[in-house]
C-alpha cells in the first residue's frame, strides 16, 4: 500500500542529556543517507534529554518524540508532562500506553485514550501501543485483548485522526527478553490489527495506519520482519542505544 517505514527508538529510562546528545550525533552521519521519503526515524529520549536529542538532531532527518504525555494542558499532577511543554522543546511524536506504562504505572485503555487525544489535540504523532502477555498468548486470547486495547485506545477517536496515529504491537513476552515471535507469527498478528482497523474506520484509513512491530527487532531480522505485508517498521528498545545497532537496523529494514 506504500506506507512509510517508521522505526522509532525508545531508550527508556536510559541516556542523560549529554549521553543523548552524543548518541543522536553518531547516529545522524550513520543514517544522512536515508531519504525521510523512504523513512521516518525518530529517537524517543527521557524528559531530561529531550531538549538536548532535538539541539543534536536539527537540520537532520532525525525526528524526535517523548515517552509519555498527560491529558491535561496543566494542573496539579505532580511528575507529569503537558503537549504544550513537548512541543515547545520541539517534539514531533510520542509513545502512548507502552506495556511497561501499563504493568509498572497503572496505565489502562482509558489513559491511553485521554493521552491519544491530548496528544492529537496538540499536532503530535502518537505510537499506541498494544500487545498480549505470555499467558495471554498461550491462553489463545492474543486477538480479544488486541481488540479490547484498540477499541478503548481508539475510542472517539476520527477516520482523520487516524492519519497521525501509528499502532505499535508489542507482544510483552518479547519485550527485552531476546524472544521474538517469527516474522510469520507476527505478520498474523500485524494482519488482525489491520483488519480490525478497517472494520472500525472503514478499508481506506485501515490500510493507510501504519503498524510498528516492538518485539525485540534487531538489526539482523529487521529485513525480514519489514517486509512482511503488514509490519511498516519498528519500535525498538535496546538496539537503539546504540548508534551503529540502531543505524544498521534502519538500512535493514529499509532491503525489504
Amino acid at each position: 500500500m506504500g506506507r512509510k517505514v517508521i522505526i522509532a527508538g525508545n531508550w527508556k529510562m536510559n541516556k542523560t542529556a549529554a549521553e543523548g546528545k552524543a548518541l543522536v550525533a553518531e547516529l545522524k552521519g550513520l543514517v544522512a543517507d536515508v531519504c525521510p521519503c523512504e523513512a521516518e526515524i525518530v529517537v524517543c529520549p527521557p524528559f531530561t534529554s529531550i531538549a538536548a536529542a532535538v539541539e543534536a538532531a536539527k537540520g537532520t532527518n532525525i525526528k524526535v518524540g517523548a515517552q509519555n504525555i498527560h491529558w491535561e494542558a496543566s494542573g496539579a499532577y505532580t511528575g507529569e508532562i503537558s503537549a504544550s511543554m513537548l512541543k515547545e522543546l520541539g517534539v514531533e511524536y510520542v509513545i502512548i500506553g507502552h506495556s511497561e506504562r501499563r504493568q509498572y504505572f497503572g496505565e489502562t485503555d482509558k489513559t491511553v485514550n485521554l493521552r491519544l487525544k491530548a496528544a492529537l489535540k496538540a499536532g503530535l504523532t502518537a505510537l499506541v501501543c498494544v500487545g498480549e502477555l505470555l499467558e495471554e498468548r498461550e491462553g489463545g486470547k492474543t486477538e480479544s485483548v488486541l481488540f479490547t486495547q484498540l477499541e478503548g485506545g481508539l475510542e472517539g477517536i476520527s477516520a482523520e485522526d487516524m492519519a497521525n496515529v501509528v499502532i505499535a504491537y508489542e507482544p510483552v513476552w518479547a519485550i527485552g527478553t531476546g524472544k521474538t515471535a517469527t516474522p510469520e507469527m507476527a505478520e498474523l498478528t500485524h494482519n488482525f490489527i489491520r483488519c480490525t482497523l478497517n472494520d472500525k474506520f472503514g478499508k481506506v484509513v485501515g490500510e493507510t495506519v501504519r503498524i510498528q512491530y516492538g518485539g525485540s527487532m534487531k538489526a539482523d531480522n529487521a529485513a525480514e520482519l519489514v517486509a512482511q505485508p503488514n509490519i511498516d517498521g519498528g519500535l525498538i528498545g535496546g538496539a537503539a542505544l546504540k548508534a551503529d545497532s540502531f543505524a544498521a537496523l534502519i538500512k535493514n529494514a529499509l532491503k525489504k
